[in-house]
């Protein structure tokens, strides 16, 4: 018999998970019996992305920077990229932001719900409006000094701290990116191997995510047995769907301007790899396919998509950025804890940066996740809230990652003058009626 694939392993947990909440709340001692013999094997799940948090990040931050070693032969080229990409992400997850704070899918939790959810996470909470109080007595640059941290080691035993440890990883980065190569080969073939294991380590608790996801549903129904949660996740989603569709809008619109390719060239030249992205959720996944319908399809010269996609997969993760910023404020307002503006900029600059150390695999998403919602106070349990939904958005998100990667590759290869003109051999073969 052939194995379920993990989505729906994961799916199906969520389902029985939900059903199994509902039936214990029908007997006397259920709840007791979920919370005492059910839950803790979600905790352990959440705990078991906690703890990979740190290495992944460091890992893939400090692989990623080490391979933009060739900025310094390709700097017009590099610093473009760069540049793009990072903008890219800010206004990925300022465009969540903006619609969730429009929408506000927490909203949908009921008084009664939200009251027995902060119950659970009294304590979370309790520590968060004691910040609050103490952020107020500081001064506007303290969020300068708060970025340096004095020990890097006692930074990253908090993923609270996770802004130092980032900023820690970059200056580390740019001194590999500066010492002679082979100074540097050693410590960057140490740090690949590290994030092939952290990696591994992703895909080993990714296997347990059915019976995570199983335990957090059901101790989640039966601490606040509501359909109304199911409602504001809806919404919820909607949210996600809006902001990924928005971008995807966005991207050809962009190429044409810059570019002059036509909406639905650029959609016929890049959707295999869209499609791809979906089914895998993977970025790294379909980099392959990426690199050969833009280059063979799309005119982009091969030296510039070399260079820009792989970086793209490495650094450039709108989607997943744009799903970052709404689930941490969704989750957040479901529970009752409001964020301030400021809290929000931290949003934008925490799945900003997370996004950039995210791996191109299935889950790793959900692990910078947790970043993002310690760097604002907000308990990481609250991931159980979106966990039932996470597998289709995953692979929609997916799409816009895959989408952005092609722009922001077109884009250069436009600003270098090294694009194809459509009446180009390998352009005609497959898009004859194509315009500037």
């Amino acid at each position: 018999m052939k194995k379920l694939a993990l989505h729906w392993q994961i799916l199906i947990g969520m389902v029985l998970g939900v059903m199994f909440g509902f039936g214990a709340v029908q007997f006397d001692g259920g709840q007791e019996f979920v919370t005492n013999w059910v839950k803790p094997f979600g905790t352990t799940f959440i705990n078991s992305l906690k703890l990979i948090a740190v290495p992944l990040i460091v890992a893939s931050l400090i692989m990623g920077i080490a391979g933009l070693k060739d900025i310094s032969k390709l700097s017009k080229m590099g610093g473009r990229t760069i540049g793009i990409y990072v903008i890219s992400t800010i206004l990925a997850v300022s465009t969540g932001l903006l619609l969730v704070n429009i929408i506000k899918p927490g909203s949908y939790v009921s008084e009664q719900t939200r009251n027995d959810l902060t119950s659970n996470y009294a304590g979370d909470a309790a520590q968060k409006q004691a910040d609050a109080v103490s952020q107020q007595n500081q001064g506007p640059l303290q969020a300068l000094v708060d970025l340096v941290p004095e020990n890097v080691i006692g930074a990253a035993g908090d993923n609270a701290n996770m802004l130092q440890v980032i900023f820690f990883i970059i200056f580390f980065g740019v001194g590999l990116i500066l010492i002679p190569p082979d100074k540097s080969k050693p410590v960057i073939d140490f740090f690949d191997g590290v994030n092939e294991v952290v990696l591994k380590m992703i895909d080993i608790i990714m296997l347990a995510a059915p019976f995570g996801v199983f335990a957090l549903l059901a101790s989640l129904v039966v601490e606040s047995p509501s359909l109304d949660i199911f409602k504001a996740l809806g919404m919820y989603s909607l949210c996600v769907l809006l902001g990924l569709g928005f971008l995807v809008v966005v991207y050809p619109l962009t190429v044409r301007y810059f570019t002059g390719v036509s909406y639905g060239d650029f959609f016929r030249g890049i959707s295999p790899a869209q499609l791809l992205a979906f089914s895998t959720s993977s970025s790294a996944a379909t980099l392959p396919v990426t690199m050969e319908r833009v280059t063979e399809h799309l005119g982009v010269d091969d030296d510039v998509a070399s260079f820009v996609l792989p970086v793209g997969a490495t650094i450039n993760m709108d989607g997943t950025s744009l799903y970052q910023g709404v689930a941490a404020v969704f989750i957040a307002q479901a529970l009752g804890l409001g964020l301030d503006f400021g809290q929000q900029i931290t949003i934008v600059v925490t799945a900003t940066l997370a996004s950039i150390g995210s791996a191109a695999v299935p889950g790793a998403g959900m692990v910078m996740l947790v970043i993002v919602l310690q760097s604002i106070g907000v308990p990481p349990e609250g991931l159980a809230l979106i966990f039932a939904v996470d597998r289709p958005l995953d692979m929609c998100r997916t799409i816009a990652n895959v989408t952005g990667d092609a722009t922001v590759a077109m884009l250069v290869a436009k600003s270098v003058n090294k694009i194809s003109d459509p009446d180009a051999k390998n352009w005609n073969d497959n898009y004859p009626s194509a315009t500037t």
